[in-house]
């Protein structure tokens, strides 16, 4: 596709399709996130261990999520965005409404890996059409209202999730928000505009792509973008990050249910919205912080999620080992003092996936960034997704041994200590980060 001589205007329409994107992106989160607070009713149903909890809400879905990533972000950096996003989000629409009908172990296994299926398809090319709706003066922000996908996702599917299961049932929760997302996809389809590729760079900017995307396989495509010292040093951050980041978003609301009694209402309502509005806040903070920043020097794009996990950490080391008779009381609700430290870690852990994928667009060419985004999508799913709850769960089995019923709550603090090896491989990647735009600067002069 040719790029245009000017670029496009930003219109009411271009924030239209952002929005309905943020939308589909917040219906993937719920759909993805909304099994941690039906986790004891289910554990109870069926019979399982917390490493088979784990699996369920990990390895199920990461597996499949990042094997089909990388080819579905292929696909959109030569196809309609628009209408891989659509169909992507009424299969996994579908699915999440299966999860709600197993009535084995195995059933609901399966229902989970099939809502990974669907949502391989909607983070890359939906990064990849934000990128092309908006100058890269304003993409960071743009990026992160996008990003705010997770954070109200988790707020939404815990507060109102947890209010649904205690209600009517952990099923009916699935079926309630499985619904509306394949009306959704059909909205998605008949109003979001496909965007022109590149419309905010000349050809000159593209000389990558130009020269080896088409004679490239995947593989190699891969291979050659992972290369980039900068995006191997942000895809490593992000990886931790998210082992982190699920691991401690799958078991957090368990934790409060075990260690501080409280309802899986109680704890989705206080969970969800003290996770919720911290991340949402945060990553518009960091978005508007970001595009201010960066244009004195570059690096902020990558220094803000480095300095965000340094101070998420004893924020979210605090949440586990504040002592659980200290709380405040409204009404008959008690909610523990341990909550203040969620919105403290909620808000600063927004940082790193706002930006980061912000950063990988920007220093790839328009043509990559369907796979670019897939491929730090890759680690953060394999890693996070794949291993985080798996390897919370495991740890909690292991250290019920020694500390009894505190097991989830040292595995979940093992697990969010890992944040400083985040901070490492952000600080690594932000010299190699400003050479990268330097030279992406020089090819378009």
């Amino acid at each position: 596709m040719p790029t245009p001589q000017h670029p496009p205007a930003v219109t009411w329409r271009t924030h239209l399709s952002l929005a309905l994107l943020a939308t589909v992106y917040i219906f993937s989160y719920i759909d993805r996130q909304v099994v941690s607070i039906l986790i004891e009713p289910i554990k109870a149903e069926f019979n399982a261990t917390d490493t088979q909890i784990g699996m369920l809400t990990g390895l199920a879905f990461g597996l499949l999520y990042a094997a089909l990533g990388i080819p579905v972000g292929r696909l959109a950096d030569k196809h309609n965005r628009r209408t891989i996003v659509a169909i992507c989000c009424g299969v996994w629409s579908l699915a999440t409404m299966g999860c709600g009908m197993a009535t084995h172990y195995w059933q609901l296994f399966v229902a989970r890996m099939s809502v990974a299926v669907g949502e391989a398809g909607g983070m890359a090319p939906s990064i990849s059409m934000i990128a092309d709706m908006y100058p890269p003066k304003r993409r960071s922000l743009a990026i992160s209202f996008f990003m705010m996908g997770p954070n109200l996702g988790v707020l939404l599917g815990l507060s109102i999730g947890g209010l649904i299961a205690q209600a009517y049932g952990w099923r009916a929760a699935f079926l309630a928000f499985g619904i509306p997302g394949v009306l959704l996809s059909l909205v998605v389809y008949l109003f979001v505009k496909e965007p022109a590729r590149g419309a905010f760079e000349t050809a000159a900017a593209q000389p990558d792509a130009a020269r080896n995307t088409p004679q490239e396989s995947l593989l190699r495509q891969s291979l050659r973008l992972l290369s980039m010292k900068p995006l191997r040093n942000v895809a490593i951050a992000c990886g931790i990050a998210a082992i982190s980041g699920y691991g401690y978003g799958v078991w957090a609301p368990a934790f409060f249910m075990r260690a501080h009694g409280m309802s899986i209402a109680h704890a989705g309502l206080a969970f969800g919205l003290a996770s919720g509005v911290g991340s949402v806040v945060g990553a518009v903070f960091c978005g508007w912080l970001s595009d201010r920043l960066c244009q004195r020097d570059p690096r902020w794009q990558l220094g803000l999620p480095a300095l965000g996990a340094l101070i998420s950490l004893p924020a979210g080391i605090a949440v586990f080992q504040w002592p659980t008779a200290a709380f405040w009381t409204l009404g008959s609700t008690q909610i523990p003092h341990a909550m203040l430290f969620v919105l403290i870690f909620a808000f600063f852990a927004s940082w790193w996936p706002t930006l980061s994928y912000s950063a990988v667009s920007q220093m790839v060419s328009p043509s990559e960034r369907g796979v670019g985004a897939a491929l730090l999508n890759l680690f953060v799913t394999l890693l996070g997704v794949g291993l985080g709850p798996m390897v919370t769960g495991a740890l909690s089995d292991h250290f019920a041994g020694t500390q009894g019923a505190d097991g989830l709550r040292w595995a979940l603090t093992s697990v969010v200590s890992l944040m400083v090896f985040t901070v490492l491989f952000f600080t690594l990647a932000l010299g190699p980060y400003r050479r990268r735009l330097s030279e992406m600067k020089l090819a378009m002069a």
